[in-house]
């Protein structure tokens, strides 16, 4: 018997492409609300409360108002894609590979991952865990994300203004990502994250430059990359390159998948290194996150229906 799931905030990016995904999955049954039904409270507590499954795809306070449109009694499991529950108590991390796939599976409430930050946790937080790299250095995060990341503003902007190729934000530091960073890492400040957006469509690239030499107890670069490829040792949807590359891309048309690629980067003496992550910002970094989680909470194998 086929499990209903209701995606309150379809309309949306993330949304939509959760939408597309689960259209032709037979073990699920889309619960859809029509027309001005979508913003009826009242419709909407009702179908909260009557799927097994809500998705959440809403702004931060209108997500909390879901939350609290649905019965305490009720038997609806809830995955929320903002920021509102990331740190909260009560609610599951969905990075399977971070806190552990059963956790997940049975979890009432599971808040996913934000996309920067996935990139960034599953570099250091492995390594931070195995004494490799220390817990207090104040560590810095150089990402660029495709505009899809952006919601539908974004996306019209960049694809009206063709001249934009580059764009910088968060400048003013205190990023709302901050806090599950350094929370999911166990680390005793905030890293100062550098976020920009590109000129492409969706993919992702977050980097962590690492200053080996002044960190104290840290490993070397060869170390740290054996420790991730064990952390990660038969994930279909992690993978750690065991060579150096001479360049990575990210290619303005590219595909969407829900892979997630790890890099870790050494000087020949050891005394730097850089970690980076590839991955979707629309796969991994969310709508492919939530999928992984509901394949898990559904009782499903984690990676059905994922773009592997």
């Amino acid at each position: 018997m086929a499990q209903s799931v209701f995606i309150d905030g379809a309309a949306g990016t993330t949304g939509l492409e959760i939408v597309e995904r689960l259209a032709t999955r037979p073990e699920f049954e889309l619960l859809v609300l029509d027309g001005e039904r979508r913003k009826d409270p009242s419709a909407r507590g009702q179908a909260l409360n009557e799927a097994d499954f809500a998705i959440l795809c809403l702004p931060d306070d209108a997500a909390r108002e879901a939350v609290a449109l649905i019965d305490p009694t009720s038997a609806t499991r809830v995955i929320d894609a903002s920021t509102a529950f990331r740190v909260a108590d009560g609610w599951a991390y969905g990075f399977p590979e971070l806190i552990g796939r059963d956790a997940v599976a049975a979890a009432r409430r599971v808040s996913n991952p934000g996309c920067y930050p996935t990139g960034f946790l599953a570099l250091v937080a492995p390594l931070v865990r195995g004494g490799l790299l220390p817990a207090d250095w104040p560590y810095t995060v150089n990402a660029v994300s495709g505009y899809s990341g952006g919601g539908k503003a974004l996306i019209e902007r960049f694809e009206y203004d063709r001249d934009i190729a580059w764009r910088g934000y968060g400048l003013a530091l205190g990023h709302k990502h901050l806090a599950e960073m350094r929370a999911h890492a166990g680390l005793v400040h905030d890293p100062v994250f550098a976020p920009a957006v590109i000129a492409a469509h969706r993919g992702m690239a977050v980097e962590v430059p690492l200053p080996l030499a002044a960190m104290p107890g840290s490993g070397h670069p060869d170390a740290l990359r054996e420790a991730l490829m064990r952390f990660y040792e038969g994930s279909r949807i992690v993978s750690v390159a065991d060579t150096q590359p001479d360049e990575l891309l990210l290619r303005a048309g590219a595909a969407g998948n829900d892979r997630l690629e790890l890099h870790v980067l050494g000087a020949d003496d050891g005394r730097q290194a850089r970690l980076i992550a590839l991955l979707d910002n629309l796969g991994k970094g969310a709508s492919g996150a939530a999928i992984q989680s509901l394949n898990l909470m559904a009782g499903l194998d984690e990676a059905t229906g994922l773009r592997l």
